[in-house]
């Protein structure tokens, strides 16, 4: 499969070098240029490109950018055809890593956002993971104890398409619904970043909390503070899994 990941960061970069691993065809583009694809990620084959020539001929774009920027590549993906399907892996955190968004802190579902900011549909993957468990905890299916991340979007082919790249990365694609539905996988709710399996998955996305979930993702400056210095995965995960207890 032709996959584009725009984005190559601790995410994106992290991506781009599984899909290709997994025998796709992969191209990493990120606004900084092609110099700001690692080497470590080229070495599993992907290929950095120009972000202008990245889109065309994919069957794929993967977005691993800033949350709230996706209206500035509105331009770059109106001649993607609209059989593409696009996938958004970014998560909104006002006043830390992004400029508050009036729309979002008044209730938009993030993904919602992002698409009406792009102008055309995505599927909400990959963004209740962290980038340490992305990178480190994929295994192949059926290890017992395999991480489960949730795929949402209103499309059930894009959906399906989306699930079967997330099992390529290492992890149990769970069926999460609806774009409108991808709240429940936004941060800090109790199925983000808590490295769930799938038989644990279902009971923490029906366990989320709009409000709730909102007011843990702002104290995290102060959560994660009090962990020191050089926190794990582990402890960042206990953090987040403690949270809602």
């Amino acid at each position: 499969m032709k996959i584009t990941v725009i984005g190559a960061g601790a995410i994106g970069g992290n991506l781009a070098a599984k899909l290709s691993t997994a025998g796709h065809d992969v191209r990493v583009a990120d606004a900084r240029g092609r110099e700001a694809v690692a080497a470590e990620v080229l070495e599993s084959g992907a290929r950095a490109v120009p972000l202008e020539e990245s889109v065309q001929g994919s069957d794929v774009i993967v977005l691993s950018i800033p949350f709230g920027v996706a209206g500035q590549l509105a331009d770059l993906f109106a001649s993607v055809p609209e059989e593409t399907v696009v996938i958004d892996t970014a998560n909104y955190y006002p006043g830390m890593l992004s400029e508050p968004i009036e729309a979002v802190d008044n209730g938009q579902v993030e993904s919602v956002y992002t698409a009406e900011q792009l102008g055309r549909p995505v599927v909400k993957a990959w963004n209740a993971a962290l980038a340490g468990t992305q990178r480190t905890r994929g295994v192949p299916a059926g290890t017992p104890g395999r991480i489960a991340i949730p795929v949402a979007g209103d499309s059930e082919e894009a959906r399906k398409l989306a699930m079967s790249l997330v099992d390529d990365t290492g992890f149990d694609p769970y069926d999460a619904g609806t774009l409108a539905d991808s709240w429940r996988q936004q941060p800090n709710s109790p199925a983000y970043c808590t490295e769930l399996t799938l038989d644990e998955l279902p009971a923490a996305l029906a366990a989320a909390d709009r409000a709730k979930d909102a007011r843990v993702r702002d104290s995290l400056p102060e959560r994660f503070a009090a962990l020191g210095a050089d926190p794990t995965v582990d402890d960042v995960v206990e953090m987040n899994r403690a949270a809602h207890r």
